[in-house]
């Protein structure tokens, strides 16, 4: 006997096309972002040093860090937490936290005397993201050629993207607008 499928169940999409040509699929919904794994990361700038937050300052740099200092890995060691999207297109939304003592801080933007600031709050970051938030970021390829390298954008606000700026001696972590066809070394990152 035939099994009577409705419409709503058999209603997916490919969202991506693996090795060897398999089509993996993904159940249609609305825009609502729901965790779907987390990775444990450092993060390097181009110049392999590491983004380091230091909540008491109210500050994340990136840093040369000795193989000591990576080992204890205050404010260095993120939890990268990777959402499920109906909209693959715009890249692999994400969320960034960070141990620093017994807190858990989440990064996330806001606006402050018309620019916009990365700030890091002490907090979880959610199971599940209704619609839009300031916590997310997609997650896409720094160039074609190279894949291991990362930019993160940030979904409020297309064009502009996690990246470092000299302050002094400080390499600080900043949100930095892309125009169109550039390459900006700034915003290269890699996940290690």
């Amino acid at each position: 006997s035939r099994v009577k499928m409705s419409a709503e169940e058999i209603l997916v999409r490919a969202v991506e096309l693996g090795k060897n040509f398999c089509l993996y699929f993904d159940e249609l919904e609305c825009d609502a972002l729901c965790k779907e794994r987390t990775l444990h990361r450092v993060l390097r700038n181009v110049n392999s040093q590491l983004l380091v937050v230091r909540p008491d300052l109210n500050v994340a740099a990136f840093e040369d860090v000795t193989d000591q200092e990576m080992q204890s890995g205050k404010g260095m060691h993120f939890s990268i937490h990777c959402y499920k999207t109906t909209t693959p297109l715009a890249g692999l939304p994400v969320a960034f936290s960070v141990q620093v003592e017994d807190k858990s801080y989440y990064m996330c933007c806001e606006r402050e005397c018309g620019e916009m600031i990365v700030r890091f709050k002490e907090g979880e970051v959610p199971k599940e993201i209704p619609g839009e938030s300031n916590i997310i970021f997609f997650k896409k390829t720094f160039t074609s050629c190279s894949s291991k390298a990362f930019k993160f954008e940030y979904s409020m606000e297309k064009g502009m993207f996690l990246a470092f700026e000299e302050e002094g001696c400080l390499r600080k972590l900043i949100l930095k607008k892309l125009s169109k066809d550039e390459v900006d070394e700034t915003m290269k990152m890699s996940l290690c």
